[in-house]
């Protein structure tokens, strides 16, 4: 599988008054994370998959985090993404925080392949085989 490395600085503004980086950034971070990953593997943007294959984007549907150590700022945080599990309609995309050698999180998130119906609203669709192809 492949693994992709997306790189963060924390700054100030991402930690409480006890100089923690705020759970939720973290959260902020592995959904860019997953974009990036994307990229990284050549897929276009949601834009152009939403014009060519239907695909407006990846949703989250589930997610699993455990902490292990904390994070402040000035600290470079590198995320490493990978898809753990392709399903019929949904995937498992796996994160693990580090901060050089130390791993401070590790997360795993359901996601799916969203389409748009002529009402507006969002159904599950199968991974496209062309972007599987370019995550494995």
């Amino acid at each position: 599988m492949k693994e992709v490395a997306y790189e963060v600085r924390v700054e100030f503004g991402d930690c409480d008054p006890a100089r923690i980086v705020w759970f939720p950034n973290f959260f902020r971070w592995i959904d860019a994370a997953s974009r990036h990953f994307f990229i990284a593997c050549g897929v276009p943007t949601w834009t152009e998959t939403e014009r060519t294959l239907g695909v407006i984007g990846t949703p989250l549907v589930d997610t699993h985090a455990r902490f292990v150590k904390t994070a402040t700022y000035g600290d470079v945080l590198q995320l490493h993404t990978s898809i753990a599990e392709w399903r019929n309609k949904s995937f498992v995309q796996r994160y693990r925080v580090m901060r050089g050698d130390d791993l401070l999180m590790e997360c795993e998130e359901v996601r799916i392949f969203a389409g748009r119906r002529d009402d507006g609203s969002i159904f599950a669709m199968p991974p496209p085989p062309s972007i599987r192809a370019l995550c494995e």
